[in-house]
């Protein structure tokens, strides 16, 4: 008697994957491989993240801290959003940072918008538990959420690669590598 094949387990795909587009930013401000992912939700939020690639996601770095003080005058932390419009929000620009990582090894990370809106809220656990940066950079362990202006909704894609785009940004950077 012949048996059946078994049927492969449906992959559910990850809230993440279900609801939210992902585009990348690579070379951020032109510093080689400190790549960012924006999470885009149809109703245009955008929650600000570390790309795979990004140094402090590869090279088994420790994070020592998390720091949301861009300047002496300027703290992401003090962001109070409040009422329907969004009042008291930060506006941010594409190059506009949002925080800055610590590691270990002496090496700070800049962490930028890389979208224009406004800040809804930056992520506190992060300060805490900077380790759930690395565990879960899509989910738990995002930087921010940015909320572009409804006009500029549509056009805040434009510079950022899909994720096909940016598998061959890192092809062409793997080849780079191997070559040299």
């Amino acid at each position: 008697m012949a048996t059946e094949p078994e049927a492969a387990e449906p992959v559910v795909p990850s809230l993440v994957d279900r609801y939210f587009t992902r585009w990348y930013k690579p070379d951020v401000k032109g510093k080689f491989c400190e790549d960012h992912c924006i999470l885009q939700h149809s109703n245009r939020i955008c929650v600000i993240t570390l790309a795979e690639s990004h140094p402090v996601l590869q090279s088994g770095k420790t994070i020592k801290s998390i720091s949301y003080q861009i300047s002496t005058n300027c703290s992401r932390l003090q962001n109070k959003v409040s009422g329907k419009f969004k009042r008291g929000a930060q506006f941010l620009t594409e190059l506009a940072p949002l925080c800055k990582i610590y590691c270990s090894d002496g090496e700070e990370y800049t962490v930028s918008s890389c979208v224009r809106g406004r800040l809804m809220e930056v992520n506190e656990n992060i300060l805490h538990k900077p380790s759930i940066l690395q565990e879960k950079p899509s989910t738990e362990g995002y930087i921010a959420v940015v909320l572009p202006k409804f006009e500029e909704s549509k056009s805040i894609t434009e510079g950022l690669l899909t994720q096909k785009q940016y598998e061959e940004v890192i092809v062409k950077r793997i080849n780079a590598t191997t070559t040299s």
